[in-house]
């Protein structure tokens, strides 16, 4: 209760302290490329409920069906590469958080083809919590595009190499969560965004 709490205070104070920044970062989106100013997928959440997540759009709106990018894809725009490396694309998250989907810290959601990629034993546990717009696997991955960017196959790599070590720090999260262990999250992700 006193987490939810938390996600609901928190997201609701930084939409409103960030709505001037929202407001440039969509004016810049919808000036420098066609197509959306938000980006929508499907993506598993707590008990393995689907829902629809919310990031500012980083990508030519005619790109292909690949899940991931790394650094240097030239699917990304200009403007995307700039919100991907401040993370600004993943503010509207927020408002996930607000509506329940996801909570301030947790395991990151997936989409349905890579929820079905992790193991059989750490899937219920994976998904007994809300997903998080960060947890210590997306401090740990921060870099994660350039380690993509390097694979012959980003999505095989992906799926063969980084997935099972999310997965399992997603358990390990998970088995040892606390509200002081998630203020610790917050404080080391606002570290790396803003000192990176």
């Amino acid at each position: 209760m006193i987490k939810r709490v938390l996600d609901t205070v928190v997201s609701a104070a930084a939409l409103v302290v960030t709505s001037p920044a929202l407001a440039v970062v969509a004016v810049t989106i919808k000036a420098t490329s066609p197509g959306p100013v938000l980006f929508t997928q499907e993506r598993v959440g707590q008990y393995g409920r689907t829902f629809k997540i919310h990031k500012f759009r980083t990508m030519r709106p005619d790109h292909d069906g690949l899940a991931v990018s790394g650094t240097g894809d030239p699917r990304v725009t200009r403007i995307g590469a700039i919100l991907r490396k401040t993370k600004l694309d993943e503010i509207p998250q927020f408002y996930d958080v607000l509506r329940g989907d996801m909570s301030l810290v947790g395991p990151r959601p997936e989409v349905p083809e890579y929820v079905a990629q992790w193991p059989t034993e750490m899937r219920p546990i994976i998904l007994s919590v809300r997903p998080g717009i960060t947890d210590p696997a997306s401090i740990e991955f921060r870099n994660e595009g350039d380690e993509l960017a390097l694979a012959r196959d980003p999505e095989s790599h992906y799926v063969d190499s980084i997935l099972p070590r999310k997965a399992a720090a997603y358990v390990d999260y998970v088995q040892r969560r606390s509200l002081v262990g998630d203020l610790k999250i917050l404080g080391n992700t606002a570290k790396v965004v803003l000192f990176r």
